[in-house]
């Protein structure tokens, strides 16, 4: 990437030789800063579409000078410009029509709080806006207000606690509409770990609430302060068990899956039987999820629950249900809409009598979110591995278009595992158990069956050796036939 500031000359001219796409996004940019026509930019040395490594094209600058009635610091606002089809040519994003999204259907923003003497804006926001947007083309996930996204480091590369960011909607950027389709603003805020665990466990728009009420947090326009050394918790502490577990208690939380290091084995039948059916044996190249079951997966992840509305699985389908976006599109793994379809199935699927799941430490920590924020709540959590098509859904009862129930708690549908806790079960496992090579052996008693669940949390190097290496069980192996029977037995 390389600075550049757009040359001065007759307006009107320059308007005319922009691509519709920019023109649109320019315009509200001019709205929002009519003093500032020719901001600074950073711009893509070798375009995306010329096979460059940046998919955003250009990112603009702008000195925003806050409100100081409403306690509004100072700040740099960054506008990114490539994620939404500029161009309409097809280079980069498939045309649609002018109903749907343009491109992706957002562009990313960011406010940064000035540093006192700072003339011009710090260039690092734009990197890590390319890393962002490369990671939705490569990916096709799409971003939502509320979304969260694990960092796991300073977002400027320095010593501070701001190591991760949630989205929400820009406070002063107004959806635009564009001969290519709508487009709307998502702004990055940075957060300190404290605060992403927070809006995991509950969900991203009741902290972005909170930060919004605290100014040195980020107030009402959501400034992101790189020197902030308290998170919100330290700065109020009422807000944990007042606002917090509060909402989890009562809402439950509205992440419904995450993309994660997680595997699972078939422990039904002895492992010297030739037939056996494993479908994820560790280390083993997986079973390929079906485009239906792909699909499915999506959907569960994309349409989330309603607070307070009952729980539904989407129905395994080659057919996307929402028409908001084109099929080539995915949507986050993290967010939520009310939307519901009337479930069916359409392909077997096998019952289980007993499965081992492994996770890293980190997807391990979840597990708790998993149980208090949603199982508790009727609702459904998915993993959905990041290794291969491997992914572990965990529903609650009476959850529509699950194919594990309370009869048959334990079902696959070919590399996708799902898995009904027993009723009354759902906290038992406490935060104290994600201890670092652990496993936890969870029986299931049902009318007809007696079942077993084993769980193991592991670090990431042995996550991967075993992953890896089919035969490196020395830390976590599953349990053997005979081993499984012998708990069995003394239940």
């Amino acid at each position: 990437m390389d600075e550049m500031r757009p040359s001065s000359g007759a307006a009107a001219h320059l308007a005319s030789l922009f691509p519709p796409g920019l023109q649109a996004i320019y315009g509200e940019c001019r709205r929002l800063y009519p003093d500032q026509a020719n901001p600074l930019q950073v711009t893509a040395i070798v375009k995306y579409w010329l096979g460059g490594p940046d998919p955003l094209d250009y990112i603009s600058m702008y000195r925003n000078f806050g409100c100081p009635g409403q306690d509004i610091p100072e700040h740099w606002h960054y506008v990114s410009l490539g994620l939404s089809d500029l161009y309409g040519d097809n280079r980069v994003h498939e045309f649609t029509g002018q109903e749907g999204p343009s491109g992706f259907g957002f562009e990313l923003t960011f406010r940064l709080k000035r540093e006192a003497g700072e003339t011009a804006p710090p260039t690092w926001p734009a990197e890590l806006m390319q890393g962002l947007a490369r990671y939705v083309f490569q990916s096709e996930n799409t971003f939502c207000s509320g979304d969260h996204i694990s960092w796991h480091s300073p977002l400027d590369n320095s010593e501070s606690r701001i190591q991760h960011m949630l989205l929400t909607e820009d406070p002063q950027m107004l959806p635009v509409q564009t001969p290519f389709g709508h487009v709307s603003f998502f702004q990055i805020v940075g957060v300190c770990t404290e605060e992403l665990q927070a809006a995991q466990q509950w969900n991203g728009q009741g902290i972005l609430d909170l930060l919004r009420g605290v100014h040195i947090a980020g107030g009402p326009w959501l400034i992101t302060d790189m020197r902030r050394g308290e998170n919100l918790f330290d700065i109020d502490p009422h807000l944990q068990q007042e606002r917090v577990d509060k909402g989890i208690e009562t809402d439950g939380s509205n992440l419904s899956g995450v993309s994660a290091k997680c595997a699972w084995d078939d422990l039904s039948r002895p492992s010297e039987d030739e037939d056996d059916s494993r479908s994820i044996c560790i280390g083993s190249q997986p079973r390929r999820l079906s485009d239906k079951d792909t699909e499915q997966i999506r959907e569960a992840l994309r349409k989330g629950l309603e607070i307070n509305s009952k729980s539904v699985l989407p129905p395994i389908s080659s057919q996307r249900h929402s028409h908001d976006r084109p099929q080539s599109r995915k949507d986050s793994l993290e967010s939520e809409s009310s939307a519901a379809i009337v479930p069916h199935e359409l392909v077997r699927t096998r019952q289980l009598e007993s499965v081992h799941l492994k996770f890293n430490q980190e997807s391990g920590t979840l597990l708790p979110l998993c149980l208090r924020g949603r199982l508790l709540h009727g609702r459904h959590f998915t993993y959905k591995s990041i290794n291969g098509d491997t992914a572990i859904t965990f529903v609650s009862t009476g959850v529509e278009g699950a194919f594990a129930t309370d009869e048959h708690p334990y079902a696959a549908h070919g590399p996708w595992l799902q898995q009904s806790p027993a009723p009354g079960r759902h906290m038992w496992l406490p935060q104290s158990h994600l201890l670092l090579l652990r496993r936890i052996c969870w029986p299931h008693r049902s009318q007809a069956h007696r079942l077993l669940l084993t769980l193991a949390a592991v670090c990431d190097a042995v996550f991967r050796c075993e992953m890896a290496n089919h035969s490196a069980h020395r830390f976590f192996r599953p349990m053997s036939f005979s081993e499984r029977r012998g708990i069995e037995e003394k239940q």
